[in-house]
């Protein structure tokens, strides 16, 4: 054998399966933000700040600072009128229980079984890249849309609260007020904590998604998981089980807007986020790689 033959032999085949994942992974985010679909759930998101935006700007049009329903509604509502970087704050409170998570399970609950029931999982499959590369890319686009998502929310609140009323200053939760700089800062920060609070939703709606072959099924069944977790959440019969449901520290990125800011619930977020990301993601592996496709 030649020395060029034993050079390639003995050539690390890990930058060429590198290669292979992030083709993967650019594919299937090209894939995923160009369909209509993705493209609607984007548009709705954004429009919920606008929506929320208007009726505070209709509700206090009077010269009233109180927000509607005399302060009801999501949290950061009353604040809206004194400054308008509180909409984003607004914004993400009033989405990140139905709206956002809901988007998600609908992307999540598609990834797999999506391309199982238009019969290109086979495919997919069969290309060099394996099994759990593929696996790997699709969470990896989830989690991305997870990101844009929220970020197309805070984006679009922020814009409409600045058309629509003052911005300046930012008062705190804890009653200290830090400059404007500072606030894009920390509504920047609340943006990233709101995507990370998804990661573990995500993971169970990978690990739903490889369970079958009907991409309506796995959708709606990710979907329910969430509504019931959720009402498991609110009941005080079941306090003990609470801190361990994947959505209870979701509002915890409230704690970012207190000076100083507080940790402990984010990191106990944080923390279960990544449990569920790896009981499920490993599920969602199991069941991927021992699985047979034969559509």
């Amino acid at each position: 054998m030649s020395q060029a033959e034993l050079t390639a032999v003995s050539a690390p085949r890990t930058p060429r399966r590198a290669l292979w994942t992030l083709g993967i992974l650019r594919s299937e985010l090209t894939t995923m933000f160009r369909r209509w679909r993705t493209l609607a759930l984007l548009g709705v998101l954004a429009a919920v700040p606008v929506l929320i935006g208007i009726a505070v700007r209709i509700e206090t049009g009077d010269g009233s600072r109180g927000g509607p329903g005399g302060g009801g509604g999501p949290a950061f509502l009353p604040q809206i009128t004194n400054n308008g970087l509180f909409l984003v704050f607004a914004a993400l409170s009033a989405t990140l229980p139905v709206f956002l998570p809901m988007a998600v399970g609908v992307i999540a609950g598609d990834s797999v079984a999506g391309e199982a029931s238009g019969g290109t999982l086979r495919y997919l499959l069969v290309a060099p890249a394996g099994r759990t590369r593929l696996l790997l890319a699709k969470y990896a686009s989830v989690l991305t849309f997870c990101l844009a998502a929220t970020l197309v929310v805070a984006a679009s609140a922020l814009a409409v609260g600045a058309l629509l009323f003052p911005v300046g200053e930012v008062t705190t939760i804890s009653g200290t007020r830090i400059g404007f700089g500072e606030g894009l800062l920390r509504a920047l920060l609340v943006a990233v904590a709101v995507a990370a609070s998804l990661v573990g939703f995500a993971a169970l709606g990978l690990f739903v998604s490889t369970l079958t072959d009907s991409g309506v099924a796995a959708m709606a069944a990710t979907v329910g998981v969430l509504i019931t977790v959720q009402i498991l959440d609110t009941m005080p019969q079941l306090e003990g089980i609470h801190p361990y449901l994947f959505p209870h520290y979701w509002m915890s990125f409230t704690d970012l807007l207190r000076e100083p800011v507080y940790r402990d619930e984010i990191v106990r977020n944080l923390g279960l986020q990544a449990l569920y990301a790896a009981v499920f993601g490993s599920a969602a592996w199991a069941r991927l790689t021992t699985k047979d496709i034969s559509v």
